[in-house]
């Protein structure tokens, strides 16, 4: 597989105008195009319908993490506006990542439609190991942490999750290599990591196995995002 399939475009932007630009822009880099809550809450769903009418799919990126019963009510929602994939927080506990994904099945089951892909989030990667302690009060370190979590997804029925690039390994052996791995954190080797702890460049995650990298200002931000993914693409496929 190619490692643009592999590719989501984070579109942190608050302009659907401007996310529509990007879509365009970089639609022969990627196929998939995260919708955050920045450009949800601006845009709403028609933000969705619009990427969809360019033969793009959708990441929805909104963490959903509330009681069972109104995180299943949320992604009967994702999964009727046609969403490639939608994630959850695995800290909402067992119960509610099981309704959401029993509600999501069994819907989409009954009206014949794709069922969206629904993962985990784990520990942001914006969180460091001394935040785990000293600011969350979790005394294990931060990958037990990661794998208690994405071995719970698991037993939920979700089909995989989001955790930085330094966990995929450990991942992928505990919990088993067809269970999904959405990688965030990622950065070309001359972009600084801004507010996220955790991070790797596009070369090392998929090496490690990462089966989705998503990329959003370590592109954006530069002047030239085409070349930056041209760059990027070199760079993977040399040895």
């Amino acid at each position: 597989m190619s490692w643009r399939n592999k590719l989501i475009i984070a579109l942190d932007v608050s302009d659907p105008q401007k996310a529509l630009s990007i879509v365009d822009m970089l639609g022969d880099y990627a196929g998939v195009f995260k919708v955050g809550f920045e450009l949800f809450v601006t845009a709403g769903p028609k933000i969705v319908e619009d990427i969809h009418k360019k033969n793009k799919k959708v990441f929805l990126d909104l963490k959903f993490h509330d009681i069972p019963n109104t995180v299943a009510k949320a992604a009967l929602a994702a999964a009727n506006m046609g969403v490639y994939m939608f994630n959850v927080h695995t800290s909402g506990g067992l119960q509610m990542m099981k309704r959401c994904r029993d509600t999501v099945a069994e819907h989409c089951d009954k009206q014949g439609i794709t069922r969206p892909k629904m993962i985990g989030v784990t520990v942001l990667t914006s969180i460091s190991s001394d935040m785990m302690k000293n600011e969350l009060s979790v005394n294990h370190t931060l990958k037990t942490q990661v794998k208690h979590l994405a071995l719970l997804a698991k037993q939920a029925g979700l089909d995989g999750v989001v955790a930085s690039p330094q966990e995929i390994s450990m991942i992928k052996t505990s919990v088993g290599n067809d269970f999904l791995v959405v990688t965030p954190g990622i950065r070309p080797s001359w972009v600084l990591p801004d507010d996220q702890m955790r991070t790797a460049t596009p070369k090392q995650a998929l090496r490690d196995g990462a089966d989705y990298i998503v990329m959003g200002r370590g592109i954006l931000a530069q002047e030239d995002p085409v070349k930056t993914l041209e760059l990027i693409s070199i760079d993977i496929l040399t040895a």
